[in-house]
């Protein structure tokens, strides 16, 4: 869970990284609990307050209620800090967890590609099962809008899976 390095980007049908860091309220978020109640959407960022950036902050929100009920939850990750998070949150009404990686232990584990000569963090959405498994990954600097579209296409799809099995598995 440490600072260990990630030697390549993950891919679709590897197990995600667990770490810890704090979300713009200051608490601790440790992925091993949240890992298994729901499928997760971690959406890596660059910035704080940039124009697409924020973009992309705002259509997770305008979109969140649709991923609760598919069950999901919707956590950003940028390496800015937990003081910037708490304005871009607040200023933005965002309803979900945005967590401070300044050190890249996160961006370092799953392999997040910078740009502008590595000085960013690319801007990647990795939707992780309830096992742990990277389902599905959308890497796109600039279009954000893929970002959301795609990510709410597999949460859906995987909450029918679900259904299915559920209703094929009588306890």
């Amino acid at each position: 869970m440490g600072n260990a390095i990630q030697s390549r980007e993950l891919q679709v049908g590897d197990q995600s990284p667990v770490f810890r860091l704090k979300d713009q309220d200051g608490k601790w978020v440790d992925l091993r609990h949240l890992i298994g109640r729901k499928v997760l959407v971690i959406f890596f960022y660059p910035k704080d307050n940039t124009r697409v950036c924020t973009k992309e902050a705002c259509q997770f929100r305008d979109e969140y209620e649709d991923f609760i009920d598919a069950g999901a939850e919707v956590v950003g990750i940028s390496t800015d800090s937990v003081k910037s998070h708490e304005q871009f949150a607040g200023r933005n009404n965002l309803p979900y967890r945005i967590l401070s990686d300044p050190k890249k232990i996160a961006v370092n584990q799953f392999g997040v590609p910078g740009f502008l000569f590595g000085w960013f963090t690319g801007r990647v959405t990795y939707i992780i099962d309830r096992n742990g498994i990277i389902r599905h990954i959308t890497n796109s600097i600039r279009d954000a809008d893929r970002h959301v579209h795609e990510a709410l296409k597999v949460v859906k799809t995987l909450q029918q899976e679900n259904s299915g099995k559920a209703k094929g598995n009588p306890a």
